[in-house]
């Protein structure tokens, strides 16, 4: 709820510590950018991009609303709680501290864990158009990551939620929610999918989006990683695919 029309308070559920009364609090400024940087509208080409989620339907393993969201939920807990969310919060505590070598070394470590050359390069070209707007948007920091071979989505991401002061916790929610939200968004014109069962999918998956930040955020460095053969092999294979709507 927004507080005094000056701060944002998020239920104990994103939070590590799980305390009944803890907050996250953020001005209202902070909450308008990062809703801003969520959104589908944001022009980095989002929506040209199916993460696997293409070759999957071809092959009928995703066929129907039920397989849609168990294969959305798979790569969200198996792979982003695993390894996008770790690294999100790395990578904006790094920001935060000033140690933009650790955050390149971090973003570097994530372009390199995707497991296709489709995923690296999407991951590379959100991270790039993302850098691009957030330079028209006067965080200029973020200039110095458009040429950078291993910039990433997550690491503009969290450059610009550290500089806006946006907590961690709803960082890493809003970064789920626009990853979700686009592969619905794919299976709704893939599968196909109305609308009102797209809206659906994403109502289900709200407990497993709040159960994955808390996952990613308490995990420690040694366990951080994870992938699915299935996705990998969906990803690798959506190169050659005979027709195709989504770059990836």
């Amino acid at each position: 709820m927004l507080e005094g029309g000056a701060s944002f308070a998020a239920g104990p559920s994103l939070l590590k510590s799980g305390k009944a009364g803890d907050e996250v609090r953020i001005s209202t400024d902070g909450f308008v950018r990062l809703l801003q940087i969520s959104s589908a509208a944001l022009p980095i080409g989002t929506f040209a991009y199916s993460h696997g989620l293409e070759r999957a339907v071809e092959f009928g393993w995703v066929h129907d609303a039920p397989t849609a969201q168990d294969w959305i939920k798979g790569v969200l807990t198996s792979t982003l709680a695993a390894c996008d969310v770790p690294v999100l919060a790395r990578l904006y505590r790094a920001f935060v501290g000033g140690d933009e070598t650790g955050a390149r070394a971090w973003s570097a470590w994530l372009w390199a864990s995707r497991p296709t050359a489709e995923l690296q390069a999407e991951d590379r070209q959100l991270g790039t158009a993302l850098a691009r707007v957030l330079v028209s948007l006067g965080l200029e920091e973020a200039d110095r990551f458009i040429d950078d071979a291993h910039t990433t989505h997550a690491c503009l991401f969290a450059l610009a939620c550290a500089r806006w002061q946006v907590p961690l916790p709803a960082a890493a929610l809003a970064f789920l929610f626009a990853w979700v939200e686009g592969q619905v968004g794919a299976a709704v014109k893939l599968v196909p999918l109305g609308q009102t069962a797209g809206q659906r999918i994403l109502c289900q998956l709200g407990g497993a989006l709040s159960e994955a930040v808390r996952d990613g955020l308490s995990r420690e460095e040694a366990d951080i990683g994870g992938s699915l053969v299935g996705h990998a092999m969906a990803s690798a294979l959506h190169e050659t695919q005979y027709s195709r709507l989504f770059r990836s």
